[in-house]
């Protein structure tokens, strides 16, 4: 039975880093609580944990949550973990069967050997070297400006506080590559003429 959609306690970062430690996978903690790795400081309230991986080594990672179930997101609904349910969606619901809470999110990103991957736009790509850093205490976070670059597509008002939040410490490099995305995926986003006036 698929516990109820709403059953969100989130892992915090430091417990999953832990659960992973030393797995030979290129992962990092995505979406807001990378911003707030980033930014060094305490931030938003948090209702869910995501992080993100290659695709195909979405079984590594697994294995290390022996005491959760995965469902598939779709469509507003779960899926139990299946081939053709992911190949339905990329997010990925760990459920911990002690307690039936959902405990963390797993994206199933594509990639190309160690060059992530845009999901929206193939012609967005960077190596993992480049966009996975370490914050004081070694946990991996996706770097601010791939962050944002999701949280453009629909902006709410939680991600527009990440963006206020990270861009006046994102560097010029950051800034012009965040810059260059949107005008791939969306040319007239409102974060662009912050961004262009900044370089």
């Amino acid at each position: 039975m698929t516990p109820d959609i709403d059953a969100w306690d989130a892992w915090t970062p430091r417990v999953v880093a832990e659960r992973l430690a030393g797995l030979d996978v290129p992962w990092c903690v995505a979406a807001g609580w990378a911003v707030e790795l980033f930014l060094g400081v305490p931030g938003r309230p948090h209702a869910d944990l995501e992080i993100a991986v290659p695709a195909d080594r979405f079984g590594a990672v697994a294995e290390r949550f022996p005491d959760c179930d995965f469902h598939v997101a779709h469509d507003g609904g779960l899926l139990p973990l299946s081939p053709e349910a992911m190949r339905t969606g990329h997010q990925t619901w760990a459920c911990e069967r002690a307690s039936g809470l959902w405990r963390l999110d797993v994206f199933r990103e594509p990639h190309d050997g160690d060059v992530w991957i845009c999901r929206r736009d193939a012609r967005i790509r960077r190596p993992y070297a480049e966009i996975i850093r370490r914050d004081p205490d070694g946990i991996p976070y996706l770097v601010p400006e791939v962050v944002l670059l999701f949280k453009a597509k629909a902006v709410r008002e939680k991600d527009q506080a990440d963006f206020a939040a990270a861009l006046p410490l994102l560097d010029e490099a950051a800034r012009r590559w965040l810059d260059d995305s949107l005008a791939l995926l969306d040319p007239t986003h409102r974060w662009r003429s912050q961004l262009s006036t900044s370089y």
